[in-house]
């Protein structure tokens, strides 16, 4: 082995140790050379997966607008009341024009400064579709692996996109508040097929009672002998009618209000959230929901690896070429596509 060979990996031992013992500037170190995805990111998460899979990952998503910085903020100062240590991930936005991102939770979650049982990361999307970051998955395993009991995920809220929470979180809390008029667009957006918990927020603002009722309404239509199981990573509808006893022992979706900014209702939430996580564990549904994670990360680890071996096979400027040529109609995508995975 290689004098650099060595250093490289003395340096990732020395990252692993600090956040198993908790360091938080060398957990800041480690969750930055993840989500930029360095040379000895792999190595990192690597020595650092057997120590995950003991948090509790709960997913908070929802149409900007609703509260859900304020809500994540005042959840998580109630499990710390409770006393619980809690990693949240914050996505923000991607300036498709800038590539920069404003990273704002970090302000908005300005209350829990000082706590030293809250880790609080702001990640960009950088691109990326469905509300999360590609590397928001690596960044909860090396929260997980710092010993964190609760670790909340907060996507941007970009609308129909948002059901990719479901594949990273445990618990989902989908979030709406009065007098955006999107109810019918959660619905539209299958917003309602993920949420675990329903939260109204902002329910001391008119409109809360129509927003109520109008959620209430879908979900006794949506439970009506429907089920939904998850099939290679996706949500599926199943019609067939339920027995008695199934439905006696699915998880019953409700619809919560809270006012973040007051704490109105946060403690019933957390206490609802929690409930969920005992029926995951008694259910057996916690087994499943980890394969559709891990089923996720494979997905995108061989995503990622195929798109760099494929961008190192391609010769300087010939993807222009290409492109230009199936402008011109002399070739067409898919044969173009398939040339390029010949050549991996």
């Amino acid at each position: 082995m290689s004098g650099v060979a060595i250093r490289e990996r003395a340096a990732v031992e020395t990252l692993v140790e600090g956040v198993l013992r908790g360091e938080r500037l060398t957990l800041s170190r480690a969750i930055s050379r993840v989500e930029n995805q360095e040379a000895d990111a792999a190595a990192l998460l690597t020595a650092l997966y057997p120590h995950s899979g003991k948090a509790h990952i709960i997913g908070v998503t929802g149409a900007p607008g609703t509260g859900k910085s304020t809500l994540v903020t005042a959840l998580a100062q109630s499990y710390r009341s409770a006393g619980m240590t809690v990693g949240i991930v914050a996505i923000d936005p991607t300036s498709p024009f800038t590539g920069g991102a404003l990273l704002g939770d970090r302000v908005r979650m300005r209350a829990l400064a000082g706590d030293v049982g809250v880790f609080v990361r702001s990640m960009a999307t950088r691109g990326s579709l469905g509300g999360l970051s590609k590397t928001t998955g690596d960044v909860v395993t090396v929260l997980d692996a710092a010993g964190f009991d609760r670790i909340i995920v907060e996507t941007v809220g970009v609308g129909q996109a948002e059901v990719e929470i479901a594949s990273t979180a445990h618990t989902t809390l989908v979030i709406e508040a009065p007098g955006l008029g999107d109810e019918v667009q959660a619905i539209k957006a299958g917003i309602l097929e993920i949420a675990d918990i329903l939260v109204v927020n902002k329910a001391d603002r008119p409109g809360m009672d129509r927003t109520l009722r109008a959620l209430e309404m879908m979900l006794d239509i949506e439970g009506n002998g429907a089920r939904y199981v998850r099939h290679h990573g996706q949500l599926l509808r199943v019609e067939s009618p339920v027995e008695s006893d199934e439905e006696e022992s699915r998880w019953k979706v409700i619809v919560m209000k809270t006012v973040a900014t007051e704490g109105i209702g946060i403690d019933d939430l957390r206490q609802r959230i929690e409930a969920h996580r005992h029926w995951l564990l008694d259910s057996g549904e916690m087994a499943l929901r980890e394969q559709l994670r891990i089923a996720n990360t494979l997905e995108n680890i061989i995503r990622a690896e195929l798109n760099r071996r494929i961008a190192s096979s391609v010769p300087a400027g010939s993807l222009d070429a290409l492109v230009e040529q199936i402008r011109r109609r002399e070739s067409d995508p898919y044969s173009a596509a398939a040339g390029l995975l010949s050549g991996i």
